[in-house]
């Protein structure tokens, strides 16, 4: 049976016209893994746990005040992904990321800048939230899908997975080592201005919008069939998708910011925190690809949830393991329940819903997302402010984990899905 999803090819094409398109492709999967690499998850919430304790003591503020702007970014963002997302579907995706990675790098610099002046401390994490919606794992995701069709999954692994992985496991050393020469301030300004140099030169030369019909790729315009987010929102698969990826990326991402916390709790040095937390980062890269991969070639999506559970096993590590290859097993396995959350949000969206308003899709959905990896970082650091302990935290969060594997479990096959856009792919916005 053919897969519903499966767009048809719009004509043969010549040898050279192969060949142009598939150098395009890796010029775009290279800039789009570059772009994930120096996003907002690894630049800012990877070492987030190493700025945590010197703002608040330098501030004499509580912790959850500092992790507060976590919950700020999240709100700013549900509210600035869904209208970047249109944006991208009627203008492409370049010229956004463009703009979006030089104000993004500014504002991490004036981050080195900031005073204990609560409101303006803030409001500079909400344009944070702005700028950096815009060169966000969501729009590199929506590039790589309109670039690739049957390797799809294969190269959102590849280009979020690595990216984001590279980015987690690099940013919190640089950030570590900057912190070490010159203060906190001073790897606010360090990171920000590798975003900048490394970005920017990397979007304008190697990033392009996905190609046109005649050419042989995925169609664009009124040509690609989908759902409109009204459709989506009336089928169980979008409800079922959101809620399962937002507990396991709002739970695990919490997880991943305060891992350093954690452990310095409970008496482990700042440089094993870190080691755990790349562990996590680069494990998390590997999930990514390989459940890419999987899902390329098994057609169902209940292979995600066995590393929901994986996940747990994870935590509980964190929370009770002895010794550091205790700690690195837990942030090895939670690494590869996050990026397997991550590898199938994309890929899910494409598949049941289409690519016709991928961006508006995506960008909803992301945003709800992101809202629950705000707000659970912030509750972590209220549950620390009251009990001076994680620990019950952490047991909501694999309790969350062990539901969102049921939940995947119960997706329908995405053909189920699938045959309603096929059917009335030209249905009003």
């Amino acid at each position: 049976m053919t897969d519903p999803a499966e767009p048809t090819s719009p004509g043969p094409v010549g040898d050279g016209d192969v060949a142009h398109t598939r150098r395009a492709q890796m010029s775009v999967a290279l800039a789009c893994l570059i772009g994930n690499a120096i996003s907002r998850t690894p630049v800012l919430n990877s070492p987030f746990g190493l700025f945590l304790i010197p703002i608040a003591h330098e501030f004499r503020w509580p912790r959850e005040r500092v992790s507060g702007v976590l919950g700020l970014l999240a709100v700013v963002s549900a509210l600035t992904l869904p209208v970047i997302g249109r944006w991208a579907d009627r203008f492409g995706p370049r010229r956004l990321i463009l703009f979006g990675s030089l104000g993004f790098g500014v504002c991490v610099i004036a981050l080195g800048f900031s005073t204990p002046n609560f409101f303006l401390f803030y409001a500079l994490f909400g344009l944070i939230g702005i700028f950096s919606s815009l060169p966000s794992t969501m729009m590199f995701n929506r590039v790589i899908s309109g670039w690739f069709d049957k390797t799809r999954g294969t190269m959102l692994g590849l280009s979020a997975g690595g990216g984001n992985g590279l980015g987690a496991t690099i940013m919190p050393f640089a950030a570590l080592i900057l912190m070490k020469t010159f203060g906190w301030r001073g790897a606010f300004i360090g990171l920000g201005a590798i975003v900048i140099v490394t970005g920017f030169p990397t979007f304008l030369l190697l990033l392009k919008e996905p190609p046109l019909a005649d050419r042989g790729g995925i169609p664009s315009g009124g040509d690609v069939v989908g759902m409109t987010l009204a459709q989506a929102v009336r089928t169980r698969s979008f409800w079922q998708t959101l809620i399962a990826i937002g507990i396991g990326a709002g739970g695990l991402t919490a997880v991943l910011a305060h891992v350093v916390p954690i452990l310095l709790d409970r008496g482990f040095p700042a440089q094993q925190g870190v080691l755990v937390v790349s562990v996590f980062a680069l494990v998390g890269a590997g999930g990514m690809i390989v459940v890419g991969w999987l899902l390329d070639r098994i057609q169902s999506p209940k292979i995600v949830a066995p590393l929901y559970l994986i996940a747990v096993a994870g935590a509980l590590a964190l929370e009770h393991g002895a010794t550091l290859p205790a700690l690195i097993a837990g942030g090895a396995m939670m690494g590869l329940g996050l990026g397997a959350e991550f590898a199938a949000l994309s890929y899910f969206i494409a598949r049941y819903f289409g690519l016709r308003r991928f961006g508006m899709i995506a960008g909803v959905m992301y945003a709800i997302v992101t809202i629950t990896q705000g707000i659970t970082p912030y509750l972590m650091d209220v549950d620390f402010d009251h009990n001076k302990s994680y620990r019950l935290s952490l047991h909501v969060i694999e309790a969350a984990l062990v539901v969102g594997a049921v939940i995947i479990a119960c997706l329908p096959r995405y053909a189920a899905t699938a045959t309603l856009w096929i059917k009335t792919p030209q249905a009003a916005s």
